[in-house]
């Protein structure tokens, strides 16, 4: 009797975990929506309050959640992109570290990291609002989850990944200040936590991903004759993108 091959890689994730980390994502994405488009203004501008026709924004928690359309027409970054991208955020999250302890950190970190992205993009501003909070968000979570048995991650790794990389980006910042703006430091902070939970060759990886990242879009938008070579880009994007390869990566080699 011949005996069945074993899968190239072996499928040790449930399915209905993939499934459920997607469902959340798109939840979660639906509202983040709201959320980017409230942030994204000026430095030293208040909070959007009203929709681009002027009426009001009402719903829960003080109108922070709720849908990007009012009466007359939709506003905001695209929904469905929106949807779509946190979902398939979560559940590559899902895939790649399965039922530990760390996937709810991940978890509930993706969406803000969308709205961070979504209002980088559109204002070149990371809002204090949540990049701080996200740190020390990021550091209690991992050290709660540090706790548990199944846990695949160092607590004191992702404390000093967080030093490193927000010290590390602080540097680049002195040296080239017109280039990079102070949020990205304090983004560096969250990103270094979560990229060093996994040590430090995947802190690396995930800023060096990043570095790529910007330097491939920037040199698309001048080949594309979107932006010169002395214009202006929004980093945050770039260095989420590459903290998410470097934590999917992390969580496949647990």
């Amino acid at each position: 009797m011949t005996r069945a091959r074993r899968p190239l890689y072996p499928l040790r994730v449930p399915v209905l975990l993939i499934v459920l980390a997607a469902l959340y994502g798109a939840l979660a994405g639906a509202l983040t929506g709201r959320v980017a488009y409230r942030l994204s203004v000026p430095a030293g501008a208040p909070w959007r309050a009203a929709c681009p026709s002027g009426h009001a924004l009402t719903g829960p928690w003080g109108g922070w959640l709720g849908t990007t359309r009012c009466a007359t027409e939709r506003y905001g970054p695209s929904a469905p992109a929106l949807v779509l991208l946190t979902a398939a955020l979560c559940a590559a999250l899902a895939a790649s570290t399965g039922a530990r302890p760390e996937l709810a950190v991940w978890l509930l970190l993706t969406p803000f990291g969308v709205v961070l992205a979504a209002v980088d993009r559109n204002v070149h501003r990371l809002p204090d609002i949540l990049t701080l909070p996200l740190a020390a968000a990021a550091a209690a979570g991992l050290g709660l989850a540090a706790l548990l048995p199944a846990a695949e991650g160092r607590w004191t790794g992702a404390l000093l990944g967080g030093l490193a990389l927000g010290g590390g980006y602080f540097v680049l910042f002195l040296a080239h200040p017109s280039g990079m703006g102070f949020g990205d430091v304090k983004l560096a902070i969250v990103l270094g936590v979560t990229l060093g939970w996994y040590g430090w060759e995947i802190l690396f990886l995930g800023f060096l991903a990043g570095i790529l990242y910007a330097g491939g879009y920037a040199a698309a938008l001048v080949l594309l004759g979107r932006a010169g070579r002395k214009s202006a880009m929004p980093l945050g994007p770039c260095m989420l993108a590459g903290a998410a390869t470097g934590v999917l990566l992390g969580g496949f080699g647990a």
